[in-house]
């Protein structure tokens, strides 16, 4: 009974420690154990680093990374800005070991210890991918005081919880050049995520070069493709990062582009297609009853297969509502003939078609939940998608999957373009408290964050993916009872501008919308609108995919918006302090915030109105009336009843969407007001 309670009592001062250092450093994801030695390795310009053996390239690109990114945020000038192999500098201080380079394949080793004293650094690892893990660790404990940066004294030893942790990008409904695909993939490296799954074709575009069927490039993407080098390129680029890239070419449906450029291969007999300009569900598919689709996508894919070394592939499989197939006479009568009493057993039919032709390749089928039916072999990945607003049950496809024998992955909870909080992403805990095998839970693979491009351009996609991307890495990172939001919040910001460092522009393109919008003038006021505003969640900003074409502007206001404004949530958080204690230093806080909003409408005038400003009038107008309102509240200052009748008559006005985003703080303005009242 004794040797149990010290036990426990080690479990419990472990915990208190863990909790306390999580409120020292900003580490992001958290990693599985950290502890503290009293210890600094200062830098200085002497600073070197060996790795042991001959070093692939992988581990020299990500030292020499390293190191432009350590001297360029602490400003020393380091003498020596590569690596050196151990035998040639034996007193290196960052020492790197690895024994093996890792295949990028799903058993890869990634774990990593590391340990830092006054005079040495040490990173251990079984793979190059390990380290390369271990060397972003070291980035974010980099602290500085008044004199000199350095590294603190700390002993970590951290793996990976999940094996697959990826981020999916959308290319078809708006293109990304390779520049923007590769700023993405440092971000995610930085965070430790390991899987870049490209969605290339759709209703919108079909992105990629094939020398085997030109027009798909040709006639069905506007000229905005990837070169089959291009696709090399990144793969490359990828694989020195230590992430594997999964290419996705969704069929049956979502296949109007393919039938713009080959309308032979479509379910409706004469049919000719053209390129989507909107978003939604569309009822062009591949006809599966037809043989030459079969030789289509098996030409198809035996060319671009190897493009992409990885084992799996991704053929989409969603959102087919088969309405071309129940209106050909002759695919109803092949699923009688076939005994497919379903469009469901006649998907079904056609996937393990596919599965036969990537099988031949080397590959793994991997496809949306709904290709998950009885007949689908348990060789196929299912990927986990719907949930409650889809009309499924609470917990949607991963479990039930991982249950009937099917590995799986998971996106419900992580659709980082319906504009959601951070918050509600990174509380999506993928396995929760389900009693599961050793195998059920094995066959979890992991998840991935989906960033779908309906209304994102080149400007505006590093905004919605960072930084609640990092949260949601760190969900699949670290251990499950890693899980305080105000400490992953305070992390969070440190990371959140620290994304720059590698090149992503989610801070300075938003002034540069403002800018857009006000014609070079002063975008101030402009931009304290936008830190209490965000854009309309769950696609109700494009609802039903009909007010944007993929060739609308996305320079708007609500494209400079994002998701958790930043003083809506510091106004949250003080009005919920004050109130639960009506303290002076509350009150003052919650004062400089109104003196701020009903100030702002005079500055808004001052800019020569436009189109493009004019409907954000009414807002602006409101809340400085809204917010002058409540001064005099907090202020104890007499109100008539005119005055309380037009505030709340304000209060409904701010309550309605502005130029597709809504002010959110209109809840915690009127919890304020009945608190005053």
């Amino acid at each position: 009974m004794n040797r149990l309670l010290a036990i426990l009592c080690l479990i419990t001062l472990n915990c208190f420690s863990q909790s306390n250092l999580k409120e020292t450093y900003n580490l992001m994801p958290w990693p599985k154990s950290i502890e503290e030695n009293n210890q600094r390795f200062v830098i200085d310009e002497n600073l070197t680093v060996s790795i042991e053996g001959d070093a692939p390239k992988r581990v020299q690109h990500a030292v020499t990374s390293f190191l432009r990114r350590l001297s360029n945020r602490s400003g020393v000038f380091i003498s020596e800005g590569f690596a050196m192999p151990l035998s040639e500098n034996q007193q290196a201080s960052i020492q790197i070991s690895f024994k093996e380079s890792a295949k990028l394949i799903i058993d890869d080793d990634e774990s990593y210890q590391l340990d830092i004293q006054s005079n040495k650094v040490t990173l251990v690892a079984k793979t190059d991918v390990g380290a390369i893990r271990g060397l972003e660790t070291l980035l974010q404990l980099l602290t500085n005081n008044d004199f000199e940066y350095y590294l603190p004294g700390v002993s970590i030893s951290d793996a990976p919880r999940f094996v697959w942790r990826g981020l999916m990008i959308d290319v078809s409904r708006h293109f990304h050049p390779i520049d923007v695909i590769k700023r993405n993939l440092d971000a995610m490296a930085s965070v430790k995520m390991n899987v870049f799954h490209w969605h290339l074709t759709d209703d919108q575009g079909f992105r990629i070069e094939s020398k085997t069927y030109p027009k798909l490039h040709e006639l069905a993407s506007d000229g905005l493709y990837y070169t089959q080098e291009q696709i090399k390129e990144i793969v490359e680029y990828a694989s020195m990062l230590g992430i594997r890239v999964i290419p996705e070419f969704d069929v049956p449906g979502h296949a109007t582009a393919i039938l713009t450029a080959y309308p032979e291969l479509g379910s409706k007999p004469g049919a000719t297609y053209k390129i989507e300009r909107y978003a939604g569900v569309f009822d062009p598919t591949l006809d599966p009853t037809n043989e030459d689709v079969y030789v289509f996508l098996d030409k198809l894919f035996t060319e671009i297969a190897p493009l992409f070394p990885d084992s799996y592939f991704h053929i989409g499989g969603d959102e087919n509502e088969g309405k071309h197939w129940d209106a050909n006479e002759d695919i109803q009568q092949f699923k009688k003939d076939n005994n497919l009493a379903t469009n469901h057993d006649l998907q079904t039919y056609f996937n393990i078609r596919l599965e036969k032709i990537l099988n031949k390749l080397d590959k793994k089928l991997v496809g949306w939940d709904e290709i998950m039916t009885p007949n689908m072999p348990k060789t196929a990945i299912i990927h986990s998608w719907r949930g409650e607003h889809e009309g499924l049950a609470k917990g949607g496809t991963l479990i039930e999957a991982a249950k009937k024998g099917y590995n799986t992955i998971l996106s419900n909870g992580f659709y980082i373009d319906r504009m959601e909080s951070v918050v509600k992403h990174y509380q999506t805990e993928p396995i929760g408290n389900i009693d599961l095998t050793p195998e059920e839970r094995k066959r979890i693979l992991g998840g991935e964050v989906t960033m779908w491009s309906e209304l994102v351009t080149p400007l505006t996609i590093d905004s919605r993916i960072w930084p609640r991307t990092a949260a949601i890495a760190e969900r699949l990172w670290s251990q499950k009872t890693v899980t305080d939001v105000d400490n992953m919040l305070k992390r969070l910001e440190v990371i959140n501008y620290r994304l720059e460092e590698v090149g992503i522009t989610h801070i300075r393109n938003k002034d540069v919308i403002l800018r857009n919008l006000s014609n070079n003038e002063d975008i101030s006021a402009l931009e304290i609108l936008s830190n209490v505003c965000e854009p309309l969640k769950i696609y109700s900003r494009n609802e039903g995919g009909t007010e944007y074409k993929t060739f609308s502007p996305f320079t708007l206001f609500a494209d400079a918006c994002n998701v958790d404004a930043k003083d809506a949530l510091k106004f949250k958080k003080a009005v919920t302090n004050y109130l639960n204690s009506p303290s002076e230093a509350h009150k003052t806080d919650i004062i400089s915030l109104l003196e701020i909003w009903s100030k702002n409408h005079e500055a808004f005038q001052n800019i020569d109105k436009n189109p493009k400003i004019a409907p954000l009038e009414t807002l602006s107008y409101n809340l400085s009336e809204v917010s002058k309102f409540l001064l005099k509240q907090l202020q104890k200052e007499k109100t008539s009843k005119k005055d309380l009748n037009t505030f709340k008559a304000r209060i409904e006005t701010l309550r309605q969407p502005f130029a597709d985003v809504e002010l959110v703080i209109v809840n915690d303005l009127e919890k304020l007001f009945e608190a005053l009242k």
